[in-house]
């Protein structure tokens, strides 16, 4: 089944591009969430225009989402777009979507949001277990690897980078182990007051912060 299309950078999605899905329940909280402030955040740390519209390549990385028990077609949840429009991010022109084989298959670094989602992404196949992360536990591994040892995305370009910061966390994840089971996850909004959908969203940005520094090179203001 072929992939719904217009989530990712228009026109960027051939081998020079490196594909990155974030993934939650009903993709209309965690990962919509996730999915954009990552884009704003590699739109700031890049220089480049708004990210999601023709044009604006974002290093190459393209950053999608999807939900294991996807609304497809859906909105994010109204308090999902107040979320990002607190982080200055765009939640405009978002449609949910249910996980396919397919958005597996293309994704070079898939995030979620639990454990279980973890599991259910690498139980789909498509060797998918070592580009395949809880969002918590890709940061958790990201500090612990040394730039320096990254390729320069200055020169070989952030794509390279995003592949070797991929096997890099992949090597790292039987020696470096998470403090407890919790730690691993973003508790589901669904259905919560903004203040705790506030909270899951500083969460998930404090997570990806050393993670878009580690894809870019370029560290986010203090």
């Amino acid at each position: 089944m072929t992939a719904p299309e217009g989530r990712g950078i228009a026109g960027y999605d051939d081998g020079n591009t490196f594909r990155i899905l974030h993934v939650s329940t009903g993709n209309v909280c965690r990962s919509p969430i996730t999915e954009r402030l990552t884009r704003h955040a590699l739109s700031v740390r890049l220089g480049e225009r708004s990210p999601g519209h023709a044009g604006d390549p974002l290093g190459g990385l393209i950053v999608e989402s999807a939900g294991t028990w996807g609304h497809e077609g859906a909105p994010m949840e109204a308090n999902a777009e107040l979320v990002l429009a607190d982080f200055g991010a765009d939640y405009s022109g978002f449609v949910g979507r249910e996980l396919l084989d397919e958005h597996v298959i293309r994704a070079d670094l898939v995030l979620t949001a639990t454990r279980d989602h973890r599991a259910q992404v690498i139980s789909m196949g498509h060797s998918a277990g070592l580009r395949t992360f809880t969002l918590k536990e890709f940061t958790r591994l990201v500090r612990a690897i040394d730039p320096a040892t990254l390729p320069d995305p200055r020169g070989e370009g952030v794509v390279e980078r995003a592949r070797a910061l991929v096997r890099a966390a992949a090597a790292l994840r039987g020696w470096l182990l998470a403090p407890s089971a919790e730690a691993d996850e973003v508790n589901d909004p669904y259905g919560a007051p903004i203040t705790f959908f506030r909270s899951i969203g500083e969460e998930i940005s404090q997570a990806l912060d050393p993670v878009v520094t580690a894809l870019t090179g370029v560290p986010g203001e203090r």
